[in-house]
C-alpha cells in the first residue's frame, strides 16, 4: 500500500526528496524498492501507537537539518493513502504557498449531517446528540468536513513549532468522497479494496 503513496509524491514533481521515516525493515525495504530514501530510523518514541503526526514530521526535519539541509515547505503523506493522487498533491502546495498558510490538508464532507448523529446509550437505547435539530431538513442544515487523512502540506516552521493542524491557519483541500477512505479496521480495509476496485476499471 504504501507504494501509491510514494508513486503519487514522485507523479507530483513538487519534492526534491521522497522520505519515509519507519522503524519497521520491511516497510523500509518496500520504500526503497519504490526508490523512496529511508536515511534514518525513527526513533522508538516516535513509532507506537499514539505517536502524532506532528513531531513526527518535526522528527524528520530535524534530521535533515542536522544533515546541513532547509526544507521549507514538507508534505506528509499517510501510508494508508491508497487513493491519494498528485494532482491533489499539487493543489495542497499551491494553497499553502498562494495562501500563505501554515497548514493546507486533505477533507472531505460527510455523508450525512452531524447535527442529526445519534448515540447508543448505556442501555441499548438511542437519543440525538443534537437534538434541537429533530425538526431541521437536512437540506438546511451546516456542511460538515473532516479530515481525509491523505496528506498534510506545512511550512517547515509550522511544524517544528507544534502549530496544530486543525486549526484557523489551515486551508482545507477538498476530495470527493468516493476517493477517501481511512483505513483502521478490517471492514475499512474490505471498503477500500472494493473502492480500488472500481476506480481502476474506471
Amino acid at each position: 500500500m504504501i507504494a501509491w503513496s510514494i508513486e503519487a509524491a514522485f507523479a507530483s514533481g513538487c519534492f526534491d526528496r521522497v522520505v519515509v521515516s519507519t522503524d519497521d525493515a520491511e516497510v523500509a525495504d518496500v520504500a526503497r524498492c519504490h526508490s523512496a530514501e529511508v536515511p534514518f530510523v525513527r526513533p522508538p518514541e516516535l513509532a507506537n501507537d499514539h505517536a502524532g503526526t506532528v513531531p513526527v514530521v518535526s522528527h524528520a526535519i530535524e534530521w535533515h537539518r542536522q544533515q546541513g539541509l532547509a526544507p521549507t515547505e514538507v508534505c506528509c503523506i499517510y501510508a494508508t493513502a491508497a487513493f491519494v493522487l498528485a494532482r491533489d498533491l499539487n493543489r495542497g502546495l499551491d494553497l499553502l504557498v498562494g495562501a500563505g498558510c501554515d497548514y493546507a490538508f486533505s477533507v472531505t464532507s460527510y455523508a450525512f449531517p452531524i447535527q442529526r448523529a445519534i448515540r447508543i446509550t448505556t442501555v441499548g437505547r438511542v437519543e440525538m446528540l443534537h437534538p434541537e435539530h429533530f425538526g431541521t431538513r437536512s437540506q438546511d442544515l451546516e456542511v460538515a468536513f473532516h479530515d481525509a487523512g491523505q496528506f498534510y502540506w506545512g511550512r517547515a516552521e509550522a511544524w517544528l513549532n507544534g502549530k496544530s493542524i486543525f486549526s484557523s491557519g489551515a486551508v482545507p483541500v477538498i476530495l470527493p468522497r468516493y476517493r477517501v477512505q481511512d483505513i483502521d479496521t478490517p471492514e475499512d480495509w474490505d471498503r477500500a479494496e472494493l473502492l480500488f476496485k472500481v476506480l481502476q476499471s474506471g
